[in-house]
């Protein structure tokens, strides 16, 4: 299950992000996951809400958006999304296609609560 080594790592660079730009409290943590990135998003959920039992994250969700297959043609340079993992273009019928989307994993957005001001009164 790589996706446990995966949220370690979202973890440890969140966690850096935190410190380094000293940020508050991260309510949410943005995804893009590419379709045929190899990774599932629930076993990586999975592993995110274990690990982050033992860190300042404890409270913070995963928001993550899986990004379709795309690609395009290198016969007739049409862009198009992949669908049913029929890799052929639907304009040609070309097999020689460039991947443009699908395999990425991307931290997209960290959402930081606001703190509120308290006054003595």
């Amino acid at each position: 299950m790589h996706e446990l080594s995966i949220a370690n790592s979202i973890i440890n660079i969140v966690l850096d992000e935190i410190k380094t730009k000293n940020l508050g409290e991260v309510k949410a943590i943005g995804l893009k996951i590419g379709a045929i990135s190899g990774i599932f998003p629930d076993a990586l959920e999975f592993g995110f809400d274990a690990i982050k039992l033992e860190t300042v994250l404890c409270k913070t969700k995963l928001e993550i958006e899986v990004i379709p297959i795309a690609g395009k043609c290198i016969n007739c340079s049409k862009s198009f999304e992949v669908r049913e993992l029929v890799f052929s273009c639907p304009h040609c019928q070309s097999t020689s296609i460039k991947m443009e989307q699908g395999e990425e994993l991307d931290i997209t957005y960290m959402e930081i609560a606001e703190e509120l001001e308290v006054e003595d009164g």
